[in-house]
């Protein structure tokens, strides 16, 4: 059985698993106040062009969408989220959990169009009942989105054009960060990205990380007694060393961007070995995520001899499912789909 069912199946790249070992046995202070944690910061504060920018470690994403939501939003605000956003789909209702409400918006792509946000908000504001309402009080965007899509430069400047107008702060999922970065159709560099954002988060978890998120405040925005507010939702590691010693490996000698080159250039013979088996992209994505429109039938067999992820319906007959690559896809892989592909497809 091979595996493409997401980018997180493999446990940690061996330079991370070295570097953890080589200091596990270093008696370090806790909760992020260590060294490493130290060097991590000053690494990842060069990469974004931002030197006093703010940077904690989570241990996973889902944690720091929550995290940020509910500690920054007042509780009379909800978050902006295109309808196919991770935080209004796919986290089992973490931030309602909080108190805050999504304001979901249709999405194209899985984006967010800087129109149809532009328009909710003078509707919103338009309304004299407003003040009945939850107000929109952060804008949530994934980069890439959960169909591995990207945000422009043009549009991400829109978009922070309209958070700025309207002064509600832009929040940035970075879960797939590196692979987005690395896309051949990517405009943005992340020095670009971190100054469109007012937070973000530097995904580890899935681009080679055991675990772990890397969460940047980029504007003097950090909330009041953040640590304290870390701890209250039980997200602040007392080894705290355990996620930094991470992405400083990560953010020596180019390994996260090395990691993502290497997720992309597998997801382009992936692509390729569907493009010459005339299987149909549910969409056009230009990351380590891919899409495709699989009858029923097939998918039943090729379920057997290859994971991959169910992402929805199609019709009666078809089904889109996911494959994605990641740090840990070998070519090898790819030839065993190859293989499996013309023996059950034909």
């Amino acid at each position: 059985m091979i595996s493409f069912a997401s980018d997180y199946i493999a446990g940690a790249h061996p330079r991370i698993l070295e570097r953890l070992a080589e200091t596990n046995l270093e008696m370090l202070p806790g909760y992020g106040s260590d060294r490493y944690t130290d060097s991590a910061r000053e690494k990842i504060r060069e990469a974004i062009g931002v030197p006093d920018a703010d940077i904690f470690f989570i241990t996973g994403g889902t944690q720091t969408n929550q995290l940020v939501i509910s500690t920054m939003l007042g509780n009379t605000e909800g978050v902006i989220s295109a309808d196919t956003g991770h935080v209004n789909a796919h986290e089992a209702g973490a931030i309602e959990y909080t108190g805050h409400k999504v304001l979901s918006l249709p999405g194209k792509d899985g984006k967010i169009v800087p129109e149809t946000l532009k328009a909710y908000l003078e509707t919103f504001y338009g309304d004299e009942n407003h003040e009945h309402m939850v107000y929109p009080g952060m804008v949530y965007i994934s980069w890439p989105t959960e169909y591995g899509t990207l945000y422009s430069k043009a549009e991400l400047d829109a978009i922070s054009g309209i958070t700025q107008e309207y002064r509600i702060p832009l929040y940035i999922d970075g879960a797939r960060l590196g692979y987005g970065l690395m896309s051949p159709e990517n405009d943005v560099t992340l020095q670009e990205l971190a100054a469109f954002a007012d937070m973000f988060y530097i995904g580890g978890t899935k681009v080679g990380a055991l675990a772990g998120e890397a969460l940047v405040f980029t504007k003097h925005n950090t909330p009041d007694r953040f640590i304290t507010q870390i701890k209250q939702h039980g997200a602040l590691n007392a080894k705290g060393r355990f996620l930094s010693v991470q992405f400083d490996t990560l953010f020596t000698d180019g390994l996260y961007f090395e990691i993502g080159r290497h997720g992309i250039e597998k997801a382009e013979k992936l692509k390729e070995i569907f493009r010459e088996r005339n299987i149909p992209f549910f969409l056009t994505s230009p990351t380590n995520q891919q899409f495709v429109i699989l009858e029923n039938s097939s998918m039943e067999e090729l379920s057997k001899e290859v994971e991959f992820s169910f992402w929805e319906k199609a019709g009666p007959d078809r089904t889109v499912v996911r494959f994605a690559t990641s740090w840990s896809t070998t070519d090898e892989h790819l030839a065993m789909l190859r293989e499996i592909l013309d023996r059950v497809m034909g």
